[in-house]
């Protein structure tokens, strides 16, 4: 005797499971960052090294853990991204407040540095809130933050 599968509610129908929430995402992504990045080049500044440099200028010295819960990142990646950044002395990293955790903080040259690629900063930002608009920018981020909240 052969079963009938039951119809999907109408809600599961209108759900396309061929769509990978993950997919578009890291798509839109990499789509965003690569116009990000072709406006700091001029600095020599990744969109990512970028987002650190700036993520130290408002909040000052930070460990490496909590930087990298503040960029959610993890920490390897994180030590790997701040790498050239050290080297080229934009930042320090010092022994942390208790001699088990390491501390990051901007150098002179590192503020320097935020200060001069924030002016192409806020141009890839107006280019994307003019071909995006204002308005689905703002509500963008704002989803974006309850997704990284949800998790």
């Amino acid at each position: 005797m052969s079963k009938k599968m039951p119809k999907p509610a109408a809600s599961e129908a209108a759900f396309d499971q061929t769509a990978c929430n993950c997919l578009a995402i890291r798509q839109a992504a990499r789509h965003i960052t690569r116009a990000y990045e072709r406006h700091l080049a001029p600095e020599g500044l990744r969109a990512s090294q970028y987002s650190i440099l700036s993520k130290l200028n408002r909040l000052g010295p930070l460990s490496i853990g909590e930087l990298a819960n503040t960029m959610v990142m993890d920490r390897t990646t994180l030590g790997r991204a701040i790498r050239p950044l050290e080297r080229d002395e934009l930042l320090i990293v010092d022994d942390g407040r208790d001699g088990r955790t390491r501390s990051i903080r901007l150098t002179s040259a590192g503020v320097a540095k935020v200060k001069s690629a924030a002016m192409r900063w806020r141009k890839a930002q107006k280019e994307f809130e003019l071909a995006f608009g204002t308005d689905k920018a703002a509500d963008l981020r704002s989803t974006l933050l309850r997704v990284i909240s949800a998790a």
